[in-house]
């Protein structure tokens, strides 16, 4: 329901296709698509979490934070989504303007074309409408040319605070997590200062084995795991076939020494029927 290809039921087929046990949607700011995640999983036997990825600002950067077993329905969790998706279009419309000035012409509009809902129009859909229009190869090549701190396209964002986000989940019933840390350019410093204060608004999970990770990062973020005291997550961060660098199901098992956030969930889960 933000920036994946597929429909919650063909990624529900492909996780059972690729031996996945136990599966959560997590779109971007959004959970709209919960309830038809929920209903493929069930109808193909696989065992669900609902989920969520909440964009959060930190020190300057974008920063997400994952939800796992949240109630999708959540007052506080649905409003606070909402506000968080105030000011996609009018960034949207202020990207489109920069490639406009490099030549790249009806940028917004090509986007609107993969969004689908406006409120979530993001950097990946103009990506894919540049590789549509010819002018890059992949996905990869439109963010490193135009939509990265420096480039023609990018524009930054204002988005929740991290302790509003954390307040969400927990709200929610769910469990926060640190996604994909090993993305973030921040400093040493700045990094330290994001575990504590993620910890310290009642953070308990962080993402080591995840598919824009590098196996030098897994050993990495399993050590913060343990220094912390997190539970440890595993994620694909699938999107589509064709740009995804890791597949569902794919990815290797998370070192043994760490805590599984899933153990801490299995209550929450919810059964095929």
């Amino acid at each position: 329901m933000s920036d994946g290809t597929l429909t919650p039921e063909a990624l529900a087929a492909r996780a059972i296709a690729n031996g996945v046990e136990l599966w959560a949607l997590t779109d971007h700011d959004e959970v709209g698509g919960q309830q038809r995640a929920r209903d493929a999983a069930r109808a193909a036997g696989l065992p669900y979490l609902a989920g969520v990825e909440i964009s959060v600002t930190f020190a300057g950067l974008t920063v997400h934070i994952v939800g796992l077993g949240v109630d999708p329905e959540n007052p506080e969790l649905v409003n606070g989504l909402a506000a968080t998706r105030d000011g996609r279009i009018a960034r949207a419309q202020e990207m489109a303007e920069g490639l406009a000035k490099v030549g790249i012409k009806d940028a917004f509009e090509g986007a609107l074309n993969y969004a689908g809902n406006p409120e979530l129009i993001a950097r990946t859909h103009f990506a894919r409408y540049l590789v549509e229009t010819g002018i890059c190869a992949s996905t990869h090549e439109v963010f490193r040319k135009y939509l990265v701190e420096g480039k023609p396209g990018f524009v930054d964002h204002r988005w929740a605070t991290l302790g509003n986000a954390v307040q969400w989940i927990r709200q929610a019933g769910g469990i926060a997590v640190i996604a994909h840390p090993g993305r973030y350019k921040f400093t040493v410093n700045e990094e330290y200062a994001l575990f504590t204060e993620f910890k310290a608004h009642g953070g308990r999970g962080v993402e080591v084995v995840t598919g824009s990770h590098t196996t030098a990062d897994y050993v990495k973020y399993a050590d913060m795991a343990i220094e912390f005291d997190l539970l440890a997550s595993r994620g694909s961060d699938f999107h589509s076939p064709e740009e995804s660098r890791t597949d569902l199901g794919t990815l290797p098992a998370l070192p043994t020494r760490l805590k599984p956030v899933w153990e801490a969930l299995m209550d929450r889960v919810q059964k095929a029927a």
